[in-house]
Protein backbone atom coordinates (compact mmCIF):
# COMPACT_ATOMS: atom_id res chain seq x y z
CA UNK A 1 0.00 0.00 0.00
CA UNK A 2 1.23 3.33 -0.62
CA UNK A 3 1.32 6.20 1.88
CA UNK A 4 0.72 8.87 -0.46
CA UNK A 5 -2.01 9.57 -3.16
CA UNK A 6 -1.41 9.09 -6.76
CA UNK A 7 -3.40 11.56 -8.36
CA UNK A 8 -0.88 14.60 -7.95
CA UNK A 9 -2.55 18.06 -8.31
CA UNK A 10 -4.46 16.85 -11.34
CA UNK A 11 -8.04 15.42 -11.37
CA UNK A 12 -11.87 16.39 -11.70
CA UNK A 13 -12.51 20.13 -9.84
CA UNK A 14 -15.78 21.13 -8.46
CA UNK A 15 -17.48 22.73 -11.16
CA UNK A 16 -19.74 22.00 -14.75
CA UNK A 17 -19.32 18.65 -15.40
CA UNK A 18 -17.44 17.53 -12.40
CA UNK A 19 -20.51 18.78 -10.22
CA UNK A 20 -23.33 16.92 -12.26
CA UNK A 21 -21.10 13.60 -11.96
CA UNK A 22 -20.69 14.29 -7.82
CA UNK A 23 -24.46 15.07 -7.58
CA UNK A 24 -25.06 12.05 -9.72
CA UNK A 25 -23.24 9.81 -7.28
CA UNK A 26 -24.37 11.30 -4.43
CA UNK A 27 -27.76 10.65 -5.46
CA UNK A 28 -26.75 6.73 -4.91
CA UNK A 29 -25.37 7.41 -0.92
CA UNK A 30 -29.12 8.93 -1.25
CA UNK A 31 -31.10 6.03 -2.79
CA UNK A 32 -28.89 3.96 -0.45
CA UNK A 33 -30.22 5.94 2.50
CA UNK A 34 -33.46 6.01 1.87
CA UNK A 35 -34.18 2.92 0.74
CA UNK A 36 -32.84 1.47 4.04
CA UNK A 37 -34.71 4.13 6.43
CA UNK A 38 -38.15 3.67 3.71
CA UNK A 39 -38.14 -0.30 4.30
CA UNK A 40 -37.85 -0.19 8.15
CA UNK A 41 -40.96 2.18 8.73
CA UNK A 42 -43.07 0.01 6.03
CA UNK A 43 -41.74 -3.29 7.90
CA UNK A 44 -45.46 -3.56 9.90
CA UNK A 45 -48.23 -2.51 7.11
CA UNK A 46 -46.02 -5.39 5.06
CA UNK A 47 -46.27 -8.19 7.65
CA UNK A 48 -50.21 -6.90 7.84
CA UNK A 49 -50.76 -6.95 4.19
CA UNK A 50 -48.48 -10.30 3.41
CA UNK A 51 -49.72 -11.99 6.94
CA UNK A 52 -45.85 -12.51 7.31
CA UNK A 53 -45.24 -14.57 10.68
CA UNK A 54 -42.43 -12.42 13.07
CA UNK A 55 -39.76 -15.21 11.90
CA UNK A 56 -40.36 -14.07 8.11
CA UNK A 57 -40.02 -10.52 9.29
CA UNK A 58 -37.07 -10.71 10.69
CA UNK A 59 -35.00 -12.25 7.77
CA UNK A 60 -36.41 -10.15 5.41
CA UNK A 61 -34.75 -7.04 7.54
CA UNK A 62 -32.04 -9.44 8.17
CA UNK A 63 -31.06 -10.48 4.82
CA UNK A 64 -30.18 -6.64 3.60
CA UNK A 65 -27.84 -6.14 6.65
CA UNK A 66 -26.09 -9.13 6.91
CA UNK A 67 -25.36 -8.90 2.79
CA UNK A 68 -24.46 -5.38 2.88
CA UNK A 69 -22.25 -5.76 5.83
CA UNK A 70 -20.86 -8.68 4.48
CA UNK A 71 -19.68 -8.21 1.28
CA UNK A 72 -18.41 -4.35 1.38
CA UNK A 73 -14.82 -5.12 1.78
CA UNK A 74 -15.56 -7.65 -1.59
CA UNK A 75 -17.00 -5.52 -2.91
CA UNK A 76 -14.40 -2.37 -2.71
CA UNK A 77 -11.60 -4.88 -3.63
CA UNK A 78 -13.27 -6.10 -6.63
CA UNK A 79 -14.16 -2.57 -7.92
CA UNK A 80 -10.39 -1.86 -7.15
CA UNK A 81 -9.17 -4.88 -9.56
CA UNK A 82 -12.07 -4.83 -12.31
CA UNK A 83 -12.69 -1.06 -13.04
CA UNK A 84 -14.85 1.20 -10.66
CA UNK A 85 -17.70 2.50 -13.28
CA UNK A 86 -17.99 -1.30 -14.59
CA UNK A 87 -18.90 -2.33 -10.70
CA UNK A 88 -20.95 0.95 -9.91
CA UNK A 89 -23.24 0.21 -13.16
CA UNK A 90 -23.54 -3.40 -12.48
CA UNK A 91 -24.44 -3.15 -9.05
CA UNK A 92 -26.55 -0.33 -9.52
CA UNK A 93 -28.54 -2.20 -12.12
CA UNK A 94 -29.31 -5.22 -9.90
CA UNK A 95 -30.03 -2.55 -7.28
CA UNK A 96 -32.94 -1.59 -9.61
CA UNK A 97 -34.13 -4.78 -10.44
CA UNK A 98 -34.38 -6.52 -7.45
CA UNK A 99 -36.27 -3.40 -5.93
CA UNK A 100 -39.13 -3.75 -8.56
CA UNK A 101 -38.72 -7.49 -8.02
CA UNK A 102 -39.65 -6.72 -3.71
CA UNK A 103 -42.36 -4.33 -4.72
CA UNK A 104 -44.48 -7.05 -7.17
CA UNK A 105 -42.90 -9.66 -4.25
CA UNK A 106 -46.50 -11.83 -2.84
CA UNK A 107 -44.88 -13.96 -0.46
CA UNK A 108 -42.72 -13.58 2.30
CA UNK A 109 -39.15 -15.89 0.58
CA UNK A 110 -39.82 -13.60 -2.44
CA UNK A 111 -38.94 -10.39 -0.42
CA UNK A 112 -36.03 -12.12 1.47
CA UNK A 113 -34.50 -12.50 -1.72
CA UNK A 114 -35.30 -9.31 -2.90
CA UNK A 115 -34.11 -7.49 -0.48
CA UNK A 116 -30.43 -9.83 0.18
CA UNK A 117 -29.79 -9.11 -3.31
CA UNK A 118 -30.60 -5.20 -3.13
CA UNK A 119 -28.10 -5.53 0.13
CA UNK A 120 -25.11 -7.39 -1.84
CA UNK A 121 -25.49 -4.77 -4.67
CA UNK A 122 -25.25 -1.93 -2.26
CA UNK A 123 -22.30 -3.93 -1.00
CA UNK A 124 -20.59 -3.42 -4.32
CA UNK A 125 -21.87 0.41 -5.68
CA UNK A 126 -21.40 2.60 -1.95
CA UNK A 127 -17.09 1.27 -2.10
CA UNK A 128 -17.62 1.97 -5.83
CA UNK A 129 -19.39 5.49 -5.70
CA UNK A 130 -16.79 6.83 -2.49
CA UNK A 131 -13.32 5.12 -4.82
CA UNK A 132 -15.01 6.96 -7.83
CA UNK A 133 -14.74 10.33 -5.73
CA UNK A 134 -11.83 9.80 -3.84
CA UNK A 135 -9.73 8.80 -7.28
CA UNK A 136 -11.52 11.26 -9.39
CA UNK A 137 -11.45 14.59 -7.78
CA UNK A 138 -8.47 16.67 -7.61
CA UNK A 139 -6.57 16.12 -4.47
CA UNK A 140 -6.83 18.81 -1.56
CA UNK A 141 -10.24 20.98 -1.08
CA UNK A 142 -11.95 19.94 -3.93
CA UNK A 143 -11.98 16.37 -3.29
CA UNK A 144 -12.43 17.01 0.36
CA UNK A 145 -15.60 19.26 -0.14
CA UNK A 146 -16.65 16.19 -2.40
CA UNK A 147 -16.25 13.72 0.21
CA UNK A 148 -18.17 15.51 2.63
CA UNK A 149 -21.28 16.36 0.40
CA UNK A 150 -21.42 12.78 -0.80
CA UNK A 151 -21.32 11.99 3.34
CA UNK A 152 -23.23 14.17 4.13
CA UNK A 153 -25.86 13.69 1.74
CA UNK A 154 -25.72 9.99 2.05
CA UNK A 155 -26.86 10.46 5.91
CA UNK A 156 -29.38 12.97 4.85
CA UNK A 157 -30.75 10.17 2.99
CA UNK A 158 -31.49 8.17 6.01
CA UNK A 159 -33.20 10.72 7.51
CA UNK A 160 -35.24 12.19 5.19
CA UNK A 161 -36.10 8.66 4.22
CA UNK A 162 -37.89 8.24 6.95
CA UNK A 163 -40.26 10.51 6.25
CA UNK A 164 -40.80 10.05 2.81
CA UNK A 165 -41.21 6.08 4.15
CA UNK A 166 -44.04 7.34 6.45
CA UNK A 167 -45.74 9.00 3.21
CA UNK A 168 -45.38 6.84 0.45
CA UNK A 169 -46.74 3.86 3.11
CA UNK A 170 -49.92 5.54 3.77
CA UNK A 171 -50.58 5.59 -0.43
CA UNK A 172 -49.33 1.81 -0.46
CA UNK A 173 -46.53 -0.27 0.88
CA UNK A 174 -45.03 -1.17 -2.57
CA UNK A 175 -44.15 2.54 -3.66
CA UNK A 176 -41.61 1.98 -0.92
CA UNK A 177 -39.68 -0.79 -3.41
CA UNK A 178 -40.93 1.40 -6.31
CA UNK A 179 -39.80 4.74 -5.69
CA UNK A 180 -35.95 3.08 -6.01
CA UNK A 181 -36.66 1.93 -8.95
CA UNK A 182 -37.32 5.58 -10.25
CA UNK A 183 -34.73 7.48 -8.50
CA UNK A 184 -32.17 4.74 -9.12
CA UNK A 185 -33.38 4.62 -12.88
CA UNK A 186 -32.59 8.37 -12.98
CA UNK A 187 -29.06 7.90 -11.60
CA UNK A 188 -28.01 5.17 -13.72
CA UNK A 189 -29.10 7.52 -16.73
CA UNK A 190 -26.75 10.06 -15.16
CA UNK A 191 -23.79 7.41 -14.29
CA UNK A 192 -23.47 6.32 -17.87
CA UNK A 193 -23.33 9.62 -19.25
CA UNK A 194 -20.74 11.18 -16.49
CA UNK A 195 -18.54 8.76 -15.13
CA UNK A 196 -15.40 8.71 -16.86
CA UNK A 197 -13.94 5.15 -17.79
CA UNK A 198 -11.53 3.95 -14.93
CA UNK A 199 -8.11 5.83 -15.66
CA UNK A 200 -6.87 5.53 -11.93
CA UNK A 201 -4.24 2.50 -11.55
CA UNK A 202 -5.71 -0.67 -11.07
CA UNK A 203 -4.13 -3.85 -8.91
CA UNK A 204 -2.80 -6.25 -11.41
CA UNK A 205 -1.39 -8.67 -8.64
CA UNK A 206 -3.40 -12.15 -8.66
CA UNK A 207 -6.66 -12.29 -7.01
CA UNK A 208 -6.80 -14.14 -4.25
CA UNK A 209 -10.16 -15.62 -4.46
CA UNK A 210 -9.36 -17.96 -1.44
CA UNK A 211 -9.08 -15.33 1.08
CA UNK A 212 -11.64 -12.85 -0.81
CA UNK A 213 -14.34 -15.93 0.01
CA UNK A 214 -13.22 -16.46 3.50
CA UNK A 215 -12.98 -12.92 4.69
CA UNK A 216 -16.35 -12.73 3.08
CA UNK A 217 -18.07 -15.38 4.82
CA UNK A 218 -16.66 -14.54 8.22
CA UNK A 219 -17.87 -11.26 7.93
CA UNK A 220 -21.21 -12.13 6.79
CA UNK A 221 -21.46 -14.78 10.01
CA UNK A 222 -20.06 -12.28 11.99
CA UNK A 223 -23.13 -10.01 11.05
CA UNK A 224 -25.68 -12.78 11.16
CA UNK A 225 -24.39 -13.61 14.74
CA UNK A 226 -24.67 -10.13 16.15
CA UNK A 227 -27.97 -9.21 14.41
CA UNK A 228 -29.82 -12.27 15.28
CA UNK A 229 -28.55 -11.93 18.61
CA UNK A 230 -30.68 -8.91 18.90
CA UNK A 231 -33.64 -10.88 18.30
CA UNK A 232 -32.43 -13.55 20.88
CA UNK A 233 -32.13 -16.47 18.22
CA UNK A 234 -29.46 -17.79 20.03
CA UNK A 235 -28.73 -21.20 18.42
CA UNK A 236 -28.51 -19.08 14.93
CA UNK A 237 -26.14 -16.86 16.76
CA UNK A 238 -23.86 -20.34 17.93
CA UNK A 239 -23.80 -21.52 14.36
CA UNK A 240 -22.57 -18.04 12.46
CA UNK A 241 -20.52 -17.66 15.39
CA UNK A 242 -18.48 -20.94 14.94
CA UNK A 243 -18.57 -20.37 10.98
CA UNK A 244 -17.04 -16.73 11.27
CA UNK A 245 -14.18 -18.24 13.79
CA UNK A 246 -13.66 -21.17 10.97
CA UNK A 247 -14.03 -18.41 7.95
CA UNK A 248 -11.64 -15.84 9.93
CA UNK A 249 -8.83 -18.40 11.02
CA UNK A 250 -8.92 -19.29 6.40
CA UNK A 251 -8.57 -15.96 6.08
CA UNK A 252 -5.98 -15.29 8.37
CA UNK A 253 -4.19 -18.38 6.93
CA UNK A 254 -4.33 -16.93 3.50
CA UNK A 255 -3.14 -12.90 4.59
CA UNK A 256 0.37 -15.05 5.15
CA UNK A 257 0.74 -17.48 2.77
CA UNK A 258 -1.49 -15.65 -0.64
CA UNK A 259 0.77 -13.65 -3.11
CA UNK A 260 -1.19 -10.91 -2.85
CA UNK A 261 -3.52 -11.15 0.26
CA UNK A 262 -6.65 -9.53 -0.24
CA UNK A 263 -5.99 -6.68 2.22
CA UNK A 264 -2.79 -5.56 2.13
CA UNK A 265 -0.24 -5.60 5.50
CA UNK A 266 -0.13 -1.83 5.58
CA UNK A 267 -3.72 -1.78 6.16
CA UNK A 268 -3.90 -4.17 9.09
CA UNK A 269 -1.15 -2.15 10.50
CA UNK A 270 -2.17 1.21 10.25
CA UNK A 271 -3.04 3.29 13.38
CA UNK A 272 -4.37 5.88 11.73
CA UNK A 273 -6.50 3.82 9.22
CA UNK A 274 -8.11 1.57 12.39
CA UNK A 275 -8.46 4.96 14.17
CA UNK A 276 -10.56 6.42 10.97
CA UNK A 277 -12.35 3.24 11.27
CA UNK A 278 -13.36 2.53 14.92
CA UNK A 279 -14.38 6.54 15.14
CA UNK A 280 -16.76 5.62 12.32
CA UNK A 281 -18.08 2.27 13.99
CA UNK A 282 -18.62 3.94 17.14
CA UNK A 283 -20.65 6.78 15.43
CA UNK A 284 -23.00 4.56 14.14
CA UNK A 285 -23.26 2.04 16.86
CA UNK A 286 -24.19 4.96 19.21
CA UNK A 287 -26.99 6.62 16.15
CA UNK A 288 -28.63 2.83 15.77
CA UNK A 289 -28.93 2.14 19.55
CA UNK A 290 -30.79 5.44 20.24
CA UNK A 291 -32.41 5.65 17.38
CA UNK A 292 -34.14 2.46 18.65
CA UNK A 293 -34.95 3.49 21.92
CA UNK A 294 -36.05 7.02 20.39
CA UNK A 295 -38.50 5.29 18.22
CA UNK A 296 -40.14 3.12 21.14
CA UNK A 297 -40.45 5.88 23.23
CA UNK A 298 -42.43 7.79 20.71
CA UNK A 299 -44.72 5.20 19.34
CA UNK A 300 -44.78 2.54 22.32
CA UNK A 301 -44.97 4.53 24.73
CA UNK A 302 -46.72 8.19 23.60
CA UNK A 303 -48.47 6.96 20.91
CA UNK A 304 -47.33 8.55 17.96
CA UNK A 305 -47.38 7.91 14.83
CA UNK A 306 -44.43 6.34 12.35
CA UNK A 307 -44.66 9.36 10.18
CA UNK A 308 -44.96 12.18 13.72
CA UNK A 309 -41.66 10.07 14.62
CA UNK A 310 -39.69 10.43 11.43
CA UNK A 311 -41.06 14.26 11.23
CA UNK A 312 -39.76 14.84 15.13
CA UNK A 313 -36.05 13.46 14.09
CA UNK A 314 -36.17 14.67 10.46
CA UNK A 315 -33.79 18.07 12.31
CA UNK A 316 -31.04 15.39 12.09
CA UNK A 317 -30.34 15.87 8.17
CA UNK A 318 -29.39 19.16 8.64
CA UNK A 319 -26.13 17.68 7.98
CA UNK A 320 -27.23 17.74 4.31
CA UNK A 321 -26.62 21.64 4.52
CA UNK A 322 -24.14 22.26 7.12
CA UNK A 323 -21.97 19.49 5.51
CA UNK A 324 -21.12 20.88 2.30
CA UNK A 325 -21.05 24.14 3.80
CA UNK A 326 -19.60 24.71 7.09
CA UNK A 327 -17.69 21.67 7.42
CA UNK A 328 -14.82 22.28 4.66
CA UNK A 329 -14.36 25.26 5.88
CA UNK A 330 -13.48 24.46 9.67
CA UNK A 331 -11.46 21.38 7.91
CA UNK A 332 -9.47 24.02 6.30
CA UNK A 333 -8.93 25.60 9.19
CA UNK A 334 -8.27 23.35 11.65
CA UNK A 335 -7.65 19.88 10.08
CA UNK A 336 -9.90 16.96 9.55
CA UNK A 337 -8.86 14.71 13.30
CA UNK A 338 -10.04 18.00 15.53
CA UNK A 339 -13.66 18.54 13.51
CA UNK A 340 -13.85 15.13 13.80
CA UNK A 341 -13.47 14.81 17.03
CA UNK A 342 -15.86 17.41 17.40
CA UNK A 343 -18.63 15.53 15.96
CA UNK A 344 -17.87 12.55 17.97
CA UNK A 345 -18.21 14.79 21.25
CA UNK A 346 -21.69 16.01 19.76
CA UNK A 347 -22.97 12.52 19.58
CA UNK A 348 -22.16 11.68 23.25
CA UNK A 349 -23.98 14.86 23.93
CA UNK A 350 -26.81 13.94 21.95
CA UNK A 351 -27.25 10.84 23.89
CA UNK A 352 -26.68 12.69 27.49
CA UNK A 353 -29.66 15.41 26.37
CA UNK A 354 -31.76 12.36 26.26
CA UNK A 355 -31.08 10.58 29.03
CA UNK A 356 -33.40 12.62 31.60
CA UNK A 357 -36.19 11.40 29.56
CA UNK A 358 -39.77 11.49 31.07
CA UNK A 359 -42.89 9.97 29.90
CA UNK A 360 -44.35 13.61 29.19
CA UNK A 361 -42.04 15.17 27.23
CA UNK A 362 -42.53 17.57 24.95
CA UNK A 363 -41.08 17.97 21.48
CA UNK A 364 -38.64 21.18 22.49
CA UNK A 365 -37.43 18.99 25.20
CA UNK A 366 -36.07 15.99 22.43
CA UNK A 367 -35.40 18.79 20.10
CA UNK A 368 -31.46 19.65 21.12
CA UNK A 369 -30.99 16.14 21.37
CA UNK A 370 -31.61 15.64 17.70
CA UNK A 371 -30.67 18.70 16.66
CA UNK A 372 -26.95 18.17 18.55
CA UNK A 373 -27.13 14.42 16.63
CA UNK A 374 -27.72 16.22 13.13
CA UNK A 375 -24.78 18.23 14.35
CA UNK A 376 -22.88 14.79 14.83
CA UNK A 377 -23.01 13.69 11.49
CA UNK A 378 -22.11 17.10 9.98
CA UNK A 379 -18.89 17.51 11.78
CA UNK A 380 -17.71 13.63 12.23
CA UNK A 381 -19.48 10.99 9.33
CA UNK A 382 -17.35 13.61 6.65
CA UNK A 383 -13.86 14.10 8.23
CA UNK A 384 -14.03 10.70 9.15
CA UNK A 385 -14.16 9.58 5.71
CA UNK A 386 -11.75 11.62 4.92
CA UNK A 387 -9.37 10.44 7.58
CA UNK A 388 -9.89 6.71 5.90
CA UNK A 389 -9.08 7.53 2.35
CA UNK A 390 -6.66 10.49 2.20
CA UNK A 391 -3.35 9.33 1.53
CA UNK A 392 -4.03 5.97 -0.12
CA UNK A 393 -3.07 4.77 -3.06
CA UNK A 394 -5.42 4.96 -6.00
CA UNK A 395 -5.79 1.27 -6.30
CA UNK A 396 -6.68 0.69 -2.70
CA UNK A 397 -9.37 3.22 -2.75
CA UNK A 398 -12.04 0.67 -3.12
CA UNK A 399 -10.77 -1.41 -0.81
CA UNK A 400 -10.45 1.48 2.28
CA UNK A 401 -13.56 2.54 1.28
CA UNK A 402 -15.12 -0.85 1.72
CA UNK A 403 -13.44 -1.41 5.02
CA UNK A 404 -14.81 1.89 6.27
CA UNK A 405 -18.82 1.16 5.12
CA UNK A 406 -18.53 -2.16 6.58
CA UNK A 407 -16.74 -0.75 10.18
CA UNK A 408 -19.96 1.26 9.58
CA UNK A 409 -22.62 -1.21 9.30
CA UNK A 410 -20.57 -3.82 11.50
CA UNK A 411 -20.83 -0.99 14.42
CA UNK A 412 -24.73 -0.04 13.86
CA UNK A 413 -25.23 -3.96 14.25
CA UNK A 414 -23.67 -3.92 17.46
CA UNK A 415 -25.32 -1.00 18.39
CA UNK A 416 -28.53 -2.09 18.13
CA UNK A 417 -27.73 -5.67 19.13
CA UNK A 418 -26.23 -3.99 22.93
CA UNK A 419 -29.01 -1.75 23.20
CA UNK A 420 -31.73 -4.24 22.85
CA UNK A 421 -30.26 -6.65 24.96
CA UNK A 422 -30.10 -3.92 27.84
CA UNK A 423 -33.49 -3.10 27.07
CA UNK A 424 -34.66 -6.69 27.15
CA UNK A 425 -32.74 -7.14 30.36
CA UNK A 426 -34.24 -4.13 32.23
CA UNK A 427 -38.31 -5.20 31.02
CA UNK A 428 -37.48 -8.85 32.25
CA UNK A 429 -36.25 -7.34 35.27
CA UNK A 430 -39.53 -5.22 35.97
CA UNK A 431 -38.33 -1.94 35.24
CA UNK A 432 -41.23 0.39 34.31
CA UNK A 433 -40.43 0.97 30.35
CA UNK A 434 -39.70 4.48 30.74
CA UNK A 435 -36.78 3.33 33.49
CA UNK A 436 -35.45 0.78 30.90
CA UNK A 437 -35.36 3.19 28.03
CA UNK A 438 -32.55 5.38 30.34
CA UNK A 439 -31.35 2.21 31.62
CA UNK A 440 -30.96 1.43 27.51
CA UNK A 441 -29.95 4.85 26.41
CA UNK A 442 -26.58 4.14 28.34
CA UNK A 443 -24.94 1.96 26.07
CA UNK A 444 -25.49 4.37 22.94
CA UNK A 445 -23.58 6.93 25.38
CA UNK A 446 -20.58 4.59 25.87
CA UNK A 447 -20.26 3.81 22.78
CA UNK A 448 -20.15 7.38 21.98
CA UNK A 449 -17.90 8.49 24.24
CA UNK A 450 -15.42 5.15 23.06
CA UNK A 451 -15.44 6.91 19.88
CA UNK A 452 -13.88 10.37 21.29
CA UNK A 453 -11.38 8.48 23.22
CA UNK A 454 -10.21 6.66 20.09
CA UNK A 455 -10.21 9.39 18.20
CA UNK A 456 -8.57 11.70 20.63
CA UNK A 457 -5.53 8.01 21.31
CA UNK A 458 -2.86 9.62 19.29
CA UNK A 459 -4.22 11.65 16.39
CA UNK A 460 -2.48 10.68 13.15
CA UNK A 461 -0.44 13.34 11.67
CA UNK A 462 -1.55 15.28 8.39
CA UNK A 463 -0.26 13.64 5.36
CA UNK A 464 2.14 16.10 3.19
Amino acid sequence: MSTTTETGTTGIQLRGSGILLLITLCGAAFLEGIDIAMFNVALPVIRADLGLETTQLQWILSGYVVAYGGFMILGGRVGDRFGRRRVFLIALSVFIVFSMAGGFAEDGWMLVVARFATGIAAAFMMPAGLSIITTGFAEGSARNRAVLIYAGIGAAGFSLGLVAGGLLTAIGWRWVFFAPVVLGALILVGALTLIPRDTAERDRSPFDAAGAVALTAGIVMTVLAVEQASHGAWPTVIAATAGAIVALIVFGVRQRTAAAPIIPAAFLRSRALLRAYLGAGSLAAGFMGFQFIVVLYLQELRGWTALQTALAMVVMAIDAILAPTVTPRLVARFGTWPVAIGGLMFAALSFLLFLPVGPDWTYAMMFPSFLALGFAFTFAYGPLTIAATDGIADRDQGLTSGILYTFFQFGAAIGLAVTSAVLTIAVNAGSEPIDAYRAALWVPVGLAVLGVVVAFAGRPRRVA
